[in-house]
């Protein structure tokens, strides 16, 4: 169902020729681009200030390109769940999507893939399912997600289960930065996002290492 008037959007995408070609395109089948931004923090503050229909936004932006505009929708539908959101990406972020799109409230909610977009018309009925209430998303996500569910290391990138299977052998984080030849500051880094992404308490370090080698051997997975 098309919505009854010309929807409000905020639009968050750091690339500058991409935003402008979106906004185009939502311009061309009659709304109204409210604001365009460049970075989470911003993306913030406009739907804050122009209180939109449609949050329309990119995964990976400044500053650390890895998954600021998708957590900056999630903590928004947190805050205020009238406007919908759409996210448009490259990437799938398996944790951070099952979030956004399991959170409660009323609005639609989307998660497209750019690549896989080859009709303007198809986009824009999406978008406007989307503000309409419905959810929108595309099949490939769907299928990561339902792998994520059967298997609860899927978030983790390789070098993460390498280092989760060395932590299951035992080793330090010095002993899994001298068998993986990086730095101590790297081994912290990957522990700490393999505690975020199998959603671990925030209990003592030694505890979560406990219960990620948990996760690991219950699953039989095998490190690289």
């Amino acid at each position: 169902m098309r919505p009854d008037r010309p929807l409000r959007v905020v639009l968050a995408e750091d690339g500058l020729l991409i935003r402008e070609g979106i906004a185009g395109l939502l311009a061309r089948f009659g709304h109204d681009v409210v604001a365009q931004v460049g970075d989470a923090d911003t993306l913030v503050s406009a739907v804050s200030a122009y209180r939109p229909d449609l949050v329309l936004t990119d995964v990976r932006m400044p500053p650390g390109f890895v998954d600021e505009g998708l957590r900056a929708a999630i903590e928004l539908r947190r805050r205020d769940p009238a406007p919908a959101v759409l996210v448009l990406s490259q990437y799938i972020e398996q944790t951070y999507a099952a979030e956004l799109l399991e959170a409660p409230g009323g609005s639609g909610v989307g998660y497209l893939l750019k690549d896989r977009i080859t009709d303007v018309t198809e986009f824009a009925d999406a978008v406007e399912r989307v503000a309409s209430g419905n959810t929108v998303v595309d099949p490939e996500v769907v299928r990561q997600l339902l792998r994520r569910r059967r298997d609860p290391l899927a978030p983790l990138s390789p070098r993460e289960r390498e280092v989760l299977a060395l932590m299951a052998e035992g080793r330090s984080n010095a002993g899994i930065a001298r068998a993986l030849v990086v730095s101590d500051a790297a081994v912290g880094k990957h522990i700490g996002n393999i505690f975020a992404k199998l959603n671990l308490p925030p209990t003592d370090d030694a505890n979560r290492r406990v219960l990620a080698v948990l996760h690991f051997l219950r699953t039989g997975a095998q490190a690289g």
